[in-house]
């Protein structure tokens, strides 16, 4: 016998348009993994050495071969990337892991699930004009330091030396002092004394003969002389419910950071330079590819966290920090990163 044709009524296929949107909507926002979609990162400053991984992934096409639609987005600090995160405007942010420690302590609940660096990728660098007066962090007192915003990671290891070294934070100024040009610009009007900042920064600094290393902290071993131990800085890190409702979506950018982290270490500084936007140079080519050399060390090549290394960064915060310090024994640190995904992109 011939079929009968089904015929659907205006309102039943009202109510299953309908159905089929809700169903989207709730998909969006932590239902079962989305297929397709706009992943937008914040990073925390895109130009930033540090946070060379970012662009580099999309530069060498990882994205895409993962079949990811990303939208690199860039604020000049980790505090106001984190504030991004948390309102729901971007899936995710590159930027530094302790922000998923302090936010705890806050009642959210963001995870690391590419930890791309063991070290801070970081230096706090004094002016040559005050250097002899100020040689380390133990002549804070009285000082105008720099950081790139007040609550940003620069602030969290400014506070942390100077803890560390005998000052309290109440006794030197923080300045906000921005990054690039704005910090050197801040350096040269007499604006800072010292500052924390990363490469390029440092070594245009250096180049010109502004500023002298004061503390490094770009390679393990300068980190573990000034904090005590590793302290992981750049990572991928998303909201956990994020994470629950999109391991297929997560996973698939687990892979592509992964291999961007296996990529810079089996290439040079200067074949890493070749594939970055020409822009970043700043004009100097060959500076930029000694910043990259200078700091590329600080990448771990696999993305996995390491235990201990959490650990340390928990209790270099609980030393200054009244937040984390009055929670240090509370604060679950298996809730601030996974190394499954890292895990798993390292053996595909």
């Amino acid at each position: 016998m011939p079929s009968t044709p089904v015929r659907v009524s205006a309102a039943a296929l009202a109510a299953l348009t309908a159905l089929s949107s809700l169903s989207a909507c709730r998909d969006s926002r932590g239902g079962a993994d989305a297929s397709g979609g706009t992943v937008k990162i914040m990073v925390g400053g895109i130009d930033k050495v540090i946070y060379l991984p970012a662009k580099l992934t999309e530069q060498l096409g990882y994205f895409k071969e993962q079949g990811l639609d990303v939208r690199l987005l860039t604020e000049p600090a980790g505090a106001q990337a984190e504030n991004v995160l948390i309102s729901g405007d971007v899936q995710a942010v590159v930027g530094f892991y302790d922000h998923s420690i302090h936010l705890q302590t806050k009642g959210k609940c963001v995870e690391s699930v590419v930890q791309m660096a063991d070290v801070p990728g970081e230096a706090e660098m004094v002016a040559a004009s005050k250097a002899r007066e100020l040689p380390s962090p133990a002549a804070f007192k009285g000082r105008k330091l720099g950081v790139t915003s007040p609550g940003s990671s620069t602030d969290f290891i400014t506070r942390a030396l100077a803890v560390r070294n005998g000052v309290k934070t109440s006794d030197y100024t923080t300045v906000k002092a921005g990054a690039g040009q704005t910090f050197i610009s801040t350096m040269d009007n007499g604006g800072i004394d010292a500052g924390m900042t990363t490469d390029p920064t440092i070594a245009k600094l250096v180049s010109t003969g502004k500023a002298e290393v004061m503390v490094e902290m770009r390679t393990e071993e300068g980190t573990r002389k000034a904090l005590g131990g590793l302290y992981p800085s750049s990572s991928l890190y998303m909201d956990c419910a994020y994470v629950a409702s999109h391991p297929e979506t997560v996973q698939k950018l687990a892979n592509a950071f992964v291999k961007t982290l296996g990529w810079i270490k089996a290439h040079k500084p200067a074949e890493i330079a070749a594939k970055m936007p020409e822009d970043y140079a700043g004009g100097d080519p060959a500076l930029y590819e000694k910043a990259i050399g200078d700091s590329i060390s600080m990448f771990n090549g696999d993305g996995v966290m390491k235990p201990d290394a959490a650990e340390n960064v928990l209790k270099v915060l609980a030393q200054f920090s009244p937040e984390v310090g009055e929670k240090k024994d509370q604060i679950d640190l298996s809730k601030t990163y996974t190394t499954r995904f890292a895990t798993k992109a390292k053996q595909s």
